[in-house]
């Protein structure tokens, strides 16, 4: 009689290969699933037994036969896959499949100093005995494939360089909210902790990437996004560069504006040297950027801004481009054009665009962000002034540049700053918006930081998260939902820390928020409408409208609870302004909607108690947390039924949700005409999301002759989205040919404050 194989146990013990086991295993992965098959997983994991092979080298085989069984005629691989995924997860972190007690694995997380102590001090004993009884730590068995990969790439707590796991799912859930309502009163915090944590772990409060892998820990630094504004001086140059490292080190990603910096050959010290310009300043921005790996969790990542007027703009414009050499590019950072109705006007018109370096054309800088009409009045001044530096261009050729660099790196983006500040929550003489974000949509005061004085600058923090549209059963949802985000977000702005004060004052006194969507894609095929045929138009105004309407409603009550953030009084909501005042009215032709809230009873109660929050909403990509929640990535369309999407873990592949269901009614990125139809949508959402929106435009050349988009095409684009009013413009994508149907592979760089 041949002797029993042997196998390596995850303690090192050896025993007797058990094949009935490995069966069973994977037979309870396969339940209540469809068109999945349990011995074709087995036949397709191939594996090679051999002595002393390890269980876990077993078990890590037979997930991967799961997913590869993956495909849009058989989805319920993805969460056959995940199940084998954690049941392997639960294993590594505890040596068992059930999870240990909550008071257990917190203590003893504690003393290995991987959660914060405040748990322990926080809470007591019996408290975390009632939370534990929230815990549903069946939930993890309703994640994708591609979930609890980025889940153990990203956000459970570990060893980055060991790889040893220390929790399930459910514990990052359940802390995240013990953490955020730690402060509230014994007699209301364990109730907002239950339903918190039943929104987030049922998926209809989505989080972003630094709150997933930060909050419970240590490390009290959880904002997306950080926007670093750089002043004319080398003192604010270096106390930029300084900002930057410390953000970039602590998962955020970064918005610099740059746009003030003085041209090349401009005058030092009363003529005693000459400026070296802007792009040895931008690579030390890139290498203060680059200098940090997030942790392990990211690389860092940067979008420089700067006005279209810059003397230098034509050899920023290229700085990405991959002609040239190293001493004229700084590839590694993106660039946010920013534009205004006056330079549009140029272009129209057939007209010049002057350049002026902003040190030589005095408060034209400031007024570009501030007042239009003033800015306009000294722009004009001061191109007939001859004794003025300056460079005169054709507006056309200056936008073909511009849409051209766009182009071909996808990565030259578009902040209108007329829209950014007239259409604001900010009163714009008092605290302007002057740049964006990495990913373009957090509009939010800022001020050069200065090394001699702190109390000068004024760095912005904002803090994300989402509501996933595709698990509302109706628009009444979103008044408990929108409760629960407010409160749980702006809890945060005082739980984490700052490393610097001048975030700390932004954060603390106007107590910013920005709450998207993801799975908008799904929405709109579950309510059988389209991006492309207007038909969703009302529909994106009535949701839009709830969303918008119930976050004011939560913020307005939590200030009559706690109090109103301190700088409100630079709001135009204390002016009595809402979004559906300042709103571009060529909207207006988009849908037939009308509004469905009692706008008037809010404006009242605001402008009594006023609101906790200066802004409330932006629209995000939500790339890696649109995943965990396995829907579609914010307000885009999918690219293919089965989205292939580049991982440093590997390759994940997701079914889009309900795909039996709804597949005739899902519209795919390359089969939507053009951009029209999607910048609509995008519009009407901008009529009541108070900061700005992450907007892509796609082409596909083979559409065209020759293979090329016309200019025009590229040009006309860019004059709708600010027609209907909308405040930036983020990637362009252009199709290369691959088949799209099947897969969509997408290579983000950052992810900073894809939430």
């Amino acid at each position: 009689m041949t002797e029993a194989l042997m196998v390596t146990k995850r303690d090192g013990r050896l025993e007797p290969i058990d094949l009935d086991k490995i069966h069973r295993v994977i037979t309870w992965a396969a339940e209540g699933l469809e068109n999945v098959s349990v011995s074709q997983v087995e036949l397709r994991s191939h594996i090679q037994f051999y002595e002393g092979i390890k269980t876990s080298d077993i078990h890590e085989t037979i997930i991967k036969a799961a997913a590869d069984l993956i495909s849009q005629d058989t989805p319920d691989y993805q969460y056959l896959a995940a199940r084998l995924a954690i049941f392997h997860l639960r294993k590594k972190a505890y040596s068992r499949f059930e999870p240990p007690h909550l008071y257990e694995q917190v203590k003893k997380m504690v003393r290995c100093g991987k959660y914060d102590a405040s748990l322990l001090t926080e809470y007591s004993r019996e408290e975390l005995d009632k939370i534990d009884t929230f815990i549903d730590h069946g939930r993890d068995l309703n994640f994708s494939y591609a979930a609890v990969n980025q889940l153990q790439g990203k956000y459970l707590i570990q060893n980055r360089v060991s790889g040893e796991i220390y929790e399930s799912p459910q514990f990052l859930y359940v802390l995240i909210a013990a953490c955020l309502f730690s402060a509230y009163p014994k007699e209301t915090r364990l109730d907002y902790i239950r339903r918190f944590y039943d929104a987030i772990s049922t998926f209809k409060i989505s989080l972003p990437t630094p709150i997933m892998a930060g909050v419970r820990t240590p490390t009290r630094q959880f904002s997306s996004c950080v926007l670093i504004e750089c002043g004319d001086s080398l003192n604010s140059i270096n106390a930029t560069t300084s900002a930057i490292v410390k953000y970039v080190s602590q998962r955020a990603g970064i918005g610099i504006n740059a746009g003030a910096i003085r041209a090349l050959g401009s005058p030092i010290r009363n003529g005693e040297a000459f400026h070296t310009g802007c792009i040895p300043f931008y690579k030390l921005f890139q290498a203060a950027v680059k200098s940090c790996s997030q942790g392990g969790v990211r690389g860092g990542a940067a979008t420089v801004f700067y006005p279209i007027w810059h003397l230098e703009v034509e050899s920023l414009l290229v700085l990405k481009n991959n002609r040239g050499v190293e001493d004229n590019r700084v590839r590694h950072m993106d660039y946010g054009v920013q534009l205004n109705r006056l330079m549009y006007q140029r272009l129209i018109k057939g007209e010049n665009i002057t350049l002026f370096s902003p040190s030589d054309v005095p408060n034209l800088y400031e007024t570009f962000f501030s007042d239009q009409k003033a800015f306009e009045e000294l722009y004009v001044r001061y191109e007939k002034d001859e004794s003025i530096r300056k460079k005169t261009i054709k507006a056309t050729e200056l936008f073909s540049l511009l849409m051209q660099e766009r182009a071909s790196t996808g990565r030259i983006y578009i902040q209108n700053v007329d829209h950014c500040n007239t259409h604001s929550p900010f009163i714009a003489s008092v605290a302007p918006i002057r740049q964006s974000n990495l990913c373009l949509e957090i509009a939010l005061p800022t001020k050069p930081l200065n090394d001699d004085n702190v109390d000068e600058g004024e760095i912005a923090l904002c803090t994300l998260s989402a509501f996933n549209l595709g698990a509302l059963e109706n628009l009444d949802e979103l008044e408990e939902l929108a409760d629960l985000a407010v409160r749980a977000l702006d809890a945060l702005l005082d739980y984490q820390d700052y490393p610097l004060k001048e975030a700390e004052v932004n954060s603390t006194k106007r107590r910013s928020l920005g709450i998207g969507v993801i799975n908008f894609a799904y929405y709109l095929a579950k309510n059988g409408v389209k991006y492309s045929d207007s038909s969703a138009n009302n529909l994106t105004h009535r949701t839009f409208e709830a969303i918008q309407y119930y976050l004011l409603k939560a913020s307005n009550k939590l200030a009559k609870e706690q109090g109103a953030c301190e700088y409100f009084n630079q709001t135009t909501y204390s002016q009595g302004i809402l979004p559906i005042d300042t709103y571009k009215s060529d909207i207006d032709v988009l849908t037939t909607e009308p509004l469905h809230y009692d706008w008037e009873q809010l404006r009242s109660d605001i402008q009594q108690y006023g609101l906790r929050n200066s802004t409330l909403t932006a629209l995000m990509p939500s790339e890696t947390s649109s995943q965990i929640s396995n829907a579609t990535n914010g307000i885009e369309p999918p690219r293919g039924y089965v989205s292939i999407k580049a991982s440093k873990d590997g390759i994940l592949r997701q079914v889009v949700p309900e795909y039996e269901k709804f597949r005739n009614q899902y519209e795919l990125l390359w089969d939507i005409p053009n951009n029209e139809g999607y910048l609509q949508l995008v519009g009407i959402m901008q009529k009541f999301v108070d900061q700005a929106i992450s907007t892509n435009t796609n082409y596909d050349p083979s559409r065209f002759p020759d293979g090329k988009v016309p200019m025009k095409i590229l040009l006309n684009d860019l004059l709708i989205a600010y027609k209907y009013g909308l405040k930036t413009l983020y990637y362009q994508n252009t199709r290369d040919g691959a088949d799209d149907t099947q897969e969509d592979i997408t290579n983000c760089e950052s992810g900073a404050c894809r939430i």
